[in-house]
């Protein structure tokens, strides 16, 4: 029995390890991911708004932020993007043009991770609010803001303002690998301490003297 106990010891140790590999993996793979936005994604509004906003599950970082809305070639963004709760707002010169506005947005999630996403809207008139309204406000956007289908990640430092394709974050594939190799471990050292107490136990493993 004194050799099944180091045996027995390794397996639990094994079983602790795998554990804790796969209780670690779900956490620290979930960035913030953006919820909503307004204008929602593909609207139709009455005039452009004042500002443009994305709401996240968690509030974002104020460094690092980037919101651009073009429009004609033209970006219409007035001023820094400006952090209110779980929303990133960004402001609207005054003069903008009816027609479609694609907002590409870059910010720095909770967990000091860079994420960003693009939506587009269409305006059937020119802006004829001032910039000054209240933060966040969007007069002209009657409908509901939607989710964000296009909200993704970066890897962190990078600067790049390009949309991200996915919102899904990357499965821990590696943290799976060392949980099966752990698993698989736990079953060797079981075989293995299965076969050494049969062979103690066997007739002719017995080499005491009669």
């Amino acid at each position: 029995m004194r050799t099944i106990r180091p045996l027995l010891a390794a397996v639990v140790a094994a079983l602790a390890f795998a554990s804790a590999l796969l209780f670690s993996a779900a956490p620290a793979s979930a960035h913030d991911v953006a919820e909503s936005t307004a204008p929602a994604n593909g609207a139709s509004v009455a005039e452009v708004p004042a500002s443009v906003s994305i709401t996240f599950n968690n509030r974002p970082l104020a460094i690092g932020s980037g919101v651009t809305v073009t429009s004609g070639g033209e970006n219409w963004a007035d001023g820094p993007v400006e952090i209110i709760d779980s929303q990133a707002v960004q402001k609207l010169r005054e003069g903008a043009p009816a027609g479609e506005y694609t907002v590409v947005w870059r910010v720095v999630s909770s967990d000091s991770h860079p994420i960003e996403g693009t939506f587009t809207f269409t305006a059937a008139a020119g802006s004829t609010t001032t910039a000054s309204g209240p933060v966040g406000a969007s007069p002209s956007v009657s409908a509901p803001s939607a989710a964000v289908p296009t909200a993704g990640t970066a890897a962190p430092g990078t600067g790049s303002s390009e949309p991200a394709a996915d919102a899904s974050q990357p499965f821990p594939w590696s943290i799976v690998g060392l949980a099966v190799v752990a698993v698989g471990l736990v079953i060797y050292l079981a075989v293995t301490a299965r076969k050494k107490l049969a062979a103690s136990n066997s007739p002719d493993g017995d080499t005491s003297a009669e």
